[in-house]
C-alpha cells in the first residue's frame, strides 16, 4: 500500500510539472535538416532558357576537315521543370546546321576540300540543317548532395535523354537520339542563371546520308544562356512542428486534478485505518496505458506481434478498475490515400482492435469505444509510419 501511494504521488507531481512546462507552448519547428523541403505544387518551378554556341558533327569522313572547318553554330531553346531540388524534367529543341565532309554528293555545298581525295574521289564539305528534339531527366547533384541551397551560386546538373533527331533537306532523316550532358547553372539573381550547357549525341551512322564503318555517329555541342525560373521559384522548408492541443492540455489538466483528489481521500483512507476504502481506491486509480499499434500502409489486419501486445493490454483492463472505459482511436497516414479512403482505413483499423479484445481476450464490451481521426500529420518522430496505427487509452 505505501508503495503504491509513493508512485501515485509521484506520477501526480511528474503530471503537474508537465502541465505548468507545457502551458502557452503552441508549436515548436524544427529546420535543420537541409536536404528535406516541402513538396511543391505542379505549376511551381518551371523554366525556360535560351542558349547558342557551337557543335562539332563526328562523321565517316571527320578527320579529313580541319578542326576550325568542322565547328557550326548551334542553337538550345528549352521548357522544364524541377519536381524536387535534386530531380527535373525538360524538353529541348537544339538544332540550327552541322558541318562534316562527303564523298557522295549528299548534303554537299558543291566546295571541294582541298588535297583531299577519297579512293579516288574528292571530299566536299557538308551542310546538314537538323535539329533534335528530345527530353531529358535532370539530377542537380549540387543540391543532391549537399543539401538544397537557395542563393548557391554554382549548381552542376548531369542529365540524359532520348530524342528524335531529323535532317531537313534531301536526303532527309529521321532517327532516335540518345543525349549525355552537364548542366552548369550560374545564379544572378532569384529568377535568371546563366548556364553553360555542355552535350554529348549519339545517332546512327545513316543520319549524314553516307553509311561508314561505324555504327553510330554523333555530335559534342557546348552553348552559353540564360534561363528564365518563373514563380513560384525555389522550396520551402520542410518544417517538423509538434502541436501542443490547449483542449488536451485542460483535459489532462482536469484528470490530474481528479487524482490529486483520489489521492488524498487515499491518505484520508490509511490516516483512518480503512484498508478496505484504500483499496478500492488504488483499483479505481490504476488504468492501463495507452497502447500504440502499427499497421502495413494500406492495411487493417492486425499482425501476431499487434495481438500479443493488445493480449497484455486485455491482462491489465482486466485487474485494474472495472469500471475504467478505453477509447480505441484509428489514424491512417495523411500522406498516403484519400481523405475518403484514410477515413475509411482509421475506422477499420480501429474496429480490428475492439474487435480483438472483445471476441479474443473478453473484454467487456462496456469498457471500450471506438473513434477515427482519418489521415493525419505525422504524430511520432515524424514518421508516417507511426500514424498508421491504432491507439487505445483511458478516457
Amino acid at each position: 500500500m505505501k508503495k503504491t501511494l509513493f508512485c501515485v504521488a509521484l506520477f501526480t507531481l511528474a503530471a503537474n510539472s508537465i502541465c505548468a512546462q507545457s502551458s502557452g507552448i503552441e508549436n515548436n519547428e524544427n529546420v535543420n535538416d537541409k536536404h528535406k523541403v516541402e513538396t511543391n505544387r505542379f505549376w511551381d518551378n518551371w523554366f525556360i532558357s535560351v542558349g547558342g554556341g557551337a557543335q562539332m558533327y563526328f562523321g565517316d569522313h571527320d578527320r579529313q576537315m580541319s578542326f576550325g572547318d568542322r565547328l557550326s553554330p548551334a542553337l538550345d531553346i528549352a521548357v522544364g521543370k524541377w519536381f524536387t531540388p535534386g530531380i527535373g524534367v525538360r524538353v529541348m529543341y537544339s538544332g540550327l546546321s552541322l558541318k562534316g565532309a562527303t564523298q557522295n554528293n549528299i548534303h554537299s555545298n558543291g566546295k571541294p576540300i582541298s588535297g583531299k581525295p577519297w579512293e579516288g574521289y574528292w571530299l566536299k564539305e557538308q551542310e546538314i540543317d537538323f535539329f533534335n528534339l528530345h527530353g531529358d531527366v535532370l539530377f542537380n547533384l549540387s543540391n543532391l548532395f549537399c543539401g538544397y541551397s537557395e542563393t548557391r551560386f554554382w549548381n552542376c546538373s548531369p542529365y540524359v535523354g532520348i530524342g528524335w533527331m531529323r535532317a531537313w533537306e534531301h536526303p532527309s532523316s529521321r532517327e532516335i537520339s540518345a543525349n549525355l550532358g552537364i548542366l552548369n547553372s550560374f545564379r544572378v539573381s532569384p529568377a535568371i542563371d546563366i548556364n553553360l550547357d555542355l552535350r554529348g549525341t549519339l545517332v546512327n551512322d545513316r543520319f549524314d546520308g553516307e553509311t561508314g564503318g561505324r555504327r553510330e555517329e554523333g555530335l559534342f555541342a557546348a552553348t552559353i544562356g540564360l534561363t528564365y525560373k518563373f514563380p513560384k521559384r525555389g522550396w520551402n522548408r520542410s518544417h517538423t512542428v509538434v502541436m501542443y492541443d490547449n483542449d488536451a492540455l485542460n483535459e489532462l489538466r482536469e484528470k490530474m486534478n481528479a487524482m490529486s483528489a483520489e489521492n488524498a481521500r487515499l491518505q484520508q483512507a490509511i490516516a483512518e485505518g480503512n484498508q478496505s476504502a484504500a483499496e478500492t481506491i488504488v483499483r479505481k486509480m490504476e488504468v492501463a496505458a495507452p497502447n500504440l499499434v502499427t499497421f502495413q500502409i494500406g492495411k487493417s489486419e492486425l499482425s501476431r506481434e499487434n495481438r500479443v501486445n493488445l493480449g497484455f493490454l486485455a491482462k491489465v483492463i482486466k485487474t485494474t478498475d472495472p469500471n475504467a472505459v478505453y477509447t480505441i482511436t484509428g489514424y491512417a497516414d495523411a500522406g498516403t490515400g484519400t481523405d475518403a479512403i484514410n477515413s475509411r482505413l482509421s475506422q477499420e483499423r480501429a474496429q480490428a482492435v475492439y474487435d480483438c479484445l472483445v471476441k479474443e481476450y473478453g473484454i467487456p464490451t462496456s469498457q471500450l469505444r471506438i473513434d477515427h481521426k482519418g489521415g493525419v500529420d505525422n504524430m511520432f518522430y515524424d514518421d508516417p509510419r507511426l500514424s498508421r496505427a491504432v491507439i487505445t487509452r483511458n478516457e
